[in-house]
Parts: structure tokens; sequence; C-alpha cells
């Protein structure tokens, strides 16, 4: 059985993205994308045999010169959940436009080795929701940005978690990996 595992930025205030970000300005985002941090995400992210997100996540690509159907990180099989996007589905990027709990369940069932759920915030929150998250990674920006895309969507967990390891960064960011304990 495969283990899924939120790996994602958050803001102190539990932002997964600012204004800046939802608008497309990276530029002006308060989230840091330069430090010691990056090389090792690129790093971390290479042990994930497959990457899910939403839409709006995949979609964000576009903006930075990505195309529909192309994967935003090479080499990680990508299954997209959108009802509306349409592009045709390929070995590496496959769009889901089915329940995503059915397919994540089933997912997570044929599957063995580690999912990467890289975004967005609804997606994890219904995933969350029916107990399908093993694992959160968070890269904790030493930032609060007031408002922006919530790390659970609508949805207000109440979980314990059991911390597996920590990792501090120079620039203030903290690397925190949680086991959630679902009861």
């Amino acid at each position: 059985m495969a283990e899924l595992i939120y790996h994602v930025a958050v803001s102190l205030d539990n932002f997964i993205a600012d204004q800046a970000m939802i608008d497309g300005n990276i530029t002006d985002s308060h989230f840091l994308f330069e430090g010691e941090h990056v090389p090792d995400f690129l790093s971390d992210i290479q042990h994930y045999d497959a990457v899910l997100m939403g839409g709006k996540t995949y979609e964000f690509g576009f903006k930075f010169g990505a195309n529909p159907g192309e994967p935003g990180y090479k080499g990680i099989k990508h299954y997209i959940f959108s009802s509306s996007m349409q592009f045709e589905s390929n070995e590496e990027v496959e769009l889901i436009k089915e329940d995503a709990i059915g397919f994540t369940k089933n997912l997570k069932q044929k599957e063995n080795g580690k999912i990467w759920l890289c975004g967005g915030g609804e997606l994890a929150g219904s995933l969350l929701k029916h107990k399908l998250i093993d694992q959160l990674v968070l890269k904790v920006n030493p930032i609060i940005v007031g408002g922006g895309i919530s790390l659970f969507g609508n949805e207000k967990p109440c979980l314990r978690l059991k911390l597996a390891d920590m990792k501090q960064y120079s620039n203030g960011v903290l690397k925190p990996t949680y086991h959630i304990i679902y009861t």
C-alpha cells in the first residue's frame, strides 16, 4: 500500500499561497524561494513515485511556461484532478475527472511507495477528511500572510500529529514531518 504525503510550503498562519501567488506574481510573494531548503526540497521530491495535484495547482505552472499535459516535475507520474480542464492524458500526466476520494483510495491500495500531494488546499482538505493523508511534511516559512489559499481549504481538521522529524534552515524555514494519528 502506498503512503500519501502532503509535502507543501506553508506560512505561519497556515496558507500555502499568498495573494501575490494567486495573482501569478511570484516575485511579490512573501514565501521564500531561495535558501538551503530549496535544494533539499528538490532532492526530497525525487523520492516520490507519483504526484497528486488539483487543477488550479497544475494550472499555476502555465504562468511560467508549462503546457497542459506536460509534467511539472520530470520523472514523477502526475495525476491531475479537474472536472473543467481539457487535455489528453499520457504516460507522464493523467487527467482525472472522477471523484478524487475514490481514485486516491484505489491508487493507494494498488501502488507501493510514496505519493506526493503537492496541492491544493481544497483537495488536501477533502483527502484529509476521508483519512487518506498519512504524513505531513511542511516547509514552514517565517511569514504571516493574512490570507490566501488555506492549508486544508475550507476543512477545519482536529487531529493529533506525531513529530517524526524536524529540520531548521538558516533562513528561518522549518521543516517538520508529522505522522497523522486518525481516531
